[in-house]
């Protein structure tokens, strides 16, 4: 019998007790495997050994491919590459090999550079398993981005849509919102997911047709309190992220599940956001609100009509009557107040209070045509009424 033969002879009488030993090296080398639930640690613990018989096979054959997925993983369920990272299957190999270094190297020196160049083959073979698990999971979390994406934007969703949006990682419990726009020619979706992080937001992406959809949500902080983020800011620094034209961003919804009425209130601001000539970008769902109400969006008229013209019904009848008067003068003081028979300053304190009550200044030329439109609005609904 050759040397060799002998050598592989001596390998397969001492398998199990290499195997004990790397079993052993596991437990007081890596507390992350002592704390492992029993039937991981198993998995673990098969795969380590796993190596005791592709070590001997690879010394019978090295030109072999050594510890390949097949072998490797046979025994272990498919979650393992998910329970264990790639940092800690380089520890298991590291044990691995300082047990064949102090029972198989203490006993012949010679196999000292054998078992360097398996260590690195093996490494090599686990790097790849984990970059194909990682491609596989990449395609797989892309497809289901895009199932989610298009769920909020049809609205057509069951109640499923929280835990496919969890499965993302995300969090699918707290305020969300949609932002809308062109999509650029070469739309890099790592760097807008980057951008995203360093502003507080976790991101999902769309793209449909020529438009990027984006849902942002604040991050979940180490207390497990989703982080409050102003949602416009969010919109600014995701802005060049997009292609030309407007960005668009619907108002905050309270969940996953209700980010349908921001995505519609987006989408419906995107259409008609030419028609405002001096509007920012990004500009809010909300601040379109006549433009959208003009293309017959009932949730922007509901809107009109719910936030501006009944606070200031129902606050007080001086406030409407002035606000028309002022507005059909031409936001002209003295006019409205020849209109009403009252002092020009009685005029200025009613308008003041107009922005007391809603937020919206009179005077400002955008956000009278606001109040314009919302008046009309509920004039209509009114007569309807009637």
């Amino acid at each position: 019998m050759n040397d060799k033969a002998k050598q592989l002879a001596w390998l397969r009488r001492i398998a199990s007790d290499l195997q004990t030993a790397i079993l052993r090296e596991l437990e007081d080398e890596l507390p992350w495997y002592r704390t492992m639930p029993p039937t991981r640690k198993s998995a673990v613990a098969n795969v380590a050994q796993q190596g005791v018989t592709s070590f001997i096979e690879w010394c019978e054959d090295p030109g072999a491919q050594p510890w390949i997925a097949a072998d490797v993983f046979a025994a272990a369920p498919r979650e393992l590459l998910r329970s264990v990272s790639l940092q800690q299957t380089l520890q298991i190999i590291r044990s691995v090999v300082n047990v064949f270094e102090r029972i198989i190297g203490g006993q012949d020196e010679r196999m000292l550079e054998p078992i360097l160049r398996y260590s690195r083959d093996i490494a090599f073979a686990a790097a790849d398993v984990y970059a194909r698990a990682a491609e596989s999971r990449g395609l797989w979390d892309a497809r289901l981005e895009a199932l989610v994406v298009d769920s909020i934007l049809t609205g057509e969703h069951d109640d499923e849509l929280p835990s496919r949006s969890a499965a993302l990682g995300w969090n699918a419990d707290g305020e969300c919102a949609v932002i809308v726009g062109a999509a650029p020619v070469n739309l890099d979706i790592d760097l807008l997911r980057r951008s995203a992080r360093r502003a507080g937001a976790d991101v999902l992406i769309g793209q449909h047709s020529s438009r990027l959809i984006v849902v942002a949500t604040g991050r979940v902080q180490e207390d497990g309190a989703p982080q409050e983020i102003d949602f416009g800011e969010i919109a600014d620094v995701l802005d060049e992220s997009f292609g030309e034209g407007a960005v668009v961003h619907g108002p905050p919804a309270s969940s996953v599940q209700n980010a349908s009425k921001s995505a519609k209130a987006a989408l419906a601001g995107l259409a008609v956001s030419r028609a405002w000539r001096q509007a920012p970008r990004p500009v809010g769902a909300d601040q379109l609100l006549p433009e959208r109400a003009l293309a017959g969006d009932p949730l922007a008229k509901g809107t009109l009509v719910r936030s501006i013209y009944r606070p200031l019904k129902e606050h007080s009848s001086d406030l409407t009557t002035t606000l028309w008067a002022y507005l059909d003068n031409g936001r002209s003081l003295e006019a409205t107040a020849r209109e009403l028979s009252v002092h020009p300053n009685t005029v200025r304190y009613r308008l003041k209070r107009v922005g007391n009550v809603i937020g919206l200044d009179a005077t400002n030329a955008r956000q009278s045509h606001i109040l314009h439109t919302a008046l009309i609005l509920g004039a209509m609904q009114g007569e309807r009424r009637r």
